[in-house]
This record gives C-alpha cells, structure tokens and sequence, in this order.
C-alpha cells in the first residue's frame, strides 16, 4: 500500500503493532518533522501481520510550476510532502481492512498564491509482482498564505481488499 502522492504499494512484513492511527497523531507527526523528508523507497514496518507501507522512490512529494516551467525552482507555486505514515490491519478471511494513515506538509512557493491548495495522491494495493489489485484515490487540501506559508496536512482512511490467490 503507498500513499503519496501520485503512488503505492503493498507488501507482506511486519514487526511492531500500533493500536490505533488518529489524524492528529499524524499531524502532530508532521509538524514535529519540520525539515526532515522521507528517504526515498522509505518503508515503514510497524503493525503486526499487516502488509508493508510503503512509498515509492520519487512518491512522497510532488511539485507545481507556474507555466509549465518545471525545474525551475524561482516558478514553484506548491510542494506537498508526506512525512509520516501509520496503518493498523484487520484481516478477516479472504480479505484484509486496512486502516492507514499519512501526514505531511504542503509549502508555498516562489509563484504560488495564497488560498486553498488541493493536490491528488493514490493510494494502491500491489501483489507480489506490483501488479494493481486495489486503488484510492483522493486529494490533500489545505490553506496557504504568506503569513503561514507552510500548512501540515493529515488523513486517516480504511482500504479494504480481497487476499490475492497464491
């Protein structure tokens, strides 16, 4: 399972259990990971006999430009970067009821407006071979301004699929 932006993946690991995913856990999460990013293909393993979460190289933060002038860092109007990321399982069956969980941030840029910022993320079930059996899609929406050019963000959903076969 991936939440990011724009990406995902699930995969079987596990070692610690988290009893419960809050978006103000996660909130809190984010702001006191001010200045800090993922590191790329980060994988967080941290709920007992629930599939790994993880985010894809290149996933955890996307990036707008003002007219189409990508890479140039004076024409970015927003960044969005997740952070953190939790997920609590229910498995029941044939199929797994996964609570997950990210937080993060979304800055303004040198050509961005102040307002309401939305920006898309996916979050995606994989099998083995990356192979898509699952998928959400949403959007990060959060308030920008020059006095408060950085806003944190935090979202809590349940994705349930149907265990793969094999």
């Amino acid at each position: 399972m991936t939440s990011s932006l724009n990406g995902g993946l699930f995969d079987k690991q596990s070692t610690v259990r988290v009893k419960n995913v809050t978006e103000e856990q996660l909130l809190n999460a984010a702001r006191l990971n001010y200045g800090k990013t993922l590191k790329k293909n980060a994988t967080f393993d941290v709920a007992h006999d629930c599939p790994r979460f993880e985010i894809w190289a290149l996933d955890n933060a996307i990036t707008k430009y003002a007219n189409d002038q990508v890479g140039d860092g004076l024409a970015i109007t927003h960044r969005g970067e997740i952070t953190r990321t939790a997920r609590e399982c229910s498995i029941e069956s044939d199929r797994v009821t996964v609570k997950y969980g990210f937080s993060g941030r979304i800055l303004l840029g040198p050509k961005g407006k102040t307002g309401l910022v939305v920006l898309p993320a996916t979050v995606f079930v994989t099998d083995a071979r990356r192979k898509r059996i699952a998928q959400k899609k949403l959007e990060i929406i959060a308030n920008v301004s020059l006095d408060n050019p950085i806003s944190y963000f935090s979202q809590v959903r349940k994705l349930t699929f149907s265990i793969p076969p094999g």
